[in-house]
């Protein structure tokens, strides 16, 4: 496995890499590895004929507040598992390697309605920082397939839609969400949870089962009558809530019937830790 902290000497190992083995699937991460990421490395290994991945914590999208400084590092832990997993390059740039001048006067790139929704509305410019840096990681790897994850699907389709637009010839692939056995999403956060943090977090994704089932079972709605009494409930538990919301897929509108293909899309703290995941639903045809 090579591993490549300089982005000006990345040229010469892809391009190495390009002709040895064909196509690249590319996993970027912020490191702090759990199987959550795994699973993607092992779908870009079945999708491609090499993997790539990135380690880099961006700080274009943390916003002042938020935990930038104390988001968990553990290169050396991450580097064991990719190259257990059999990851060919892994890319670990530093900030000035990504924004030379600083991300504070770096060239942003937004991609409206889906981005300014959800996480979007909550945490201003989070999704510009995501964006930006993907796609200079983009142009640094020049993948042929990127792979990200369902748990974070405003993200996902905030990618989709920015590769789209921008014409990038890149498959886009999306990998379903890993939990732990008690149904809790997989999150490098979820170290932050206190014991009785993590005893409760779970419930987060039983809401989610209990709604969407009750949802699909009443297509025509009111969805309002099902999600209220469901965060109310969030609310009772100890999560402070920030969302709970049914939103159509394609343009993540608010919806309140499910007369097309949507989520359910929460998210939620418990304590300091902010929590996210989702269910997606499938309309009667």
């Amino acid at each position: 496995m090579i591993v490549v902290s300089d982005t000006a000497a990345l040229e010469q190992p892809l391009t190495a890499l390009r002709h040895r083995a064909g196509r690249i699937a590319f996993v970027p991460t912020m490191g702090n590895l759990h199987d959550g990421h795994l699973a993607l490395v092992r779908q870009a290994r079945a999708a491609g004929d090499a993997v790539v991945v990135s380690i880099f914590v961006n700080p274009m999208q943390f916003a002042a507040h938020e935990d930038l400084d104390t988001y968990p590092r553990t290169l050396d832990d991450d580097l064991s598992a990719l190259r257990e997993a059999g990851v060919d390059l892994v890319l670990t740039p530093d900030k000035e390697g990504i924004y030379p001048d600083g991300s504070a006067q770096h060239t942003a790139i937004h991609v409206p309605v889906l981005g300014d929704a959800l996480c979007g509305k909550d945490r201003p410019g989070h999704f510009d920082g995501v964006c930006t840096v993907v796609y200079k990681l983009f142009q640094l790897v020049g993948p042929d397939i990127a792979v990200f994850g369902e748990k974070d699907l405003q993200q996902l389709l905030i990618i989709k839609k920015m590769v789209a637009d921008l014409s990038l010839p890149i498959d886009i692939q999306s990998g379903p969400t890993q939990r732990s056995e008690d149904g809790l999403a997989l999150s490098s956060r979820n170290q932050y949870l206190s014991a009785s943090e993590r005893a409760l977090a779970p419930l987060l994704w039983h809401t989610l089962q209990s709604c969407g089932m009750a949802l699909t079972e009443t297509p025509e709605g009111p969805s309002a009558s099902i999600i209220d009494p469901a965060r109310e409930a969030l609310e009772h538990a100890g999560f402070t809530v920030d969302y709970l919301e049914l939103r159509e897929m394609s343009t993540l509108q608010l919806v309140d019937n499910m007369d097309q293909d949507c989520a359910l899309f929460v998210a939620a703290r418990l304590g300091n830790t902010r929590l996210i995941d989702n269910i997606q639903l499938t309309a009667s045809r």
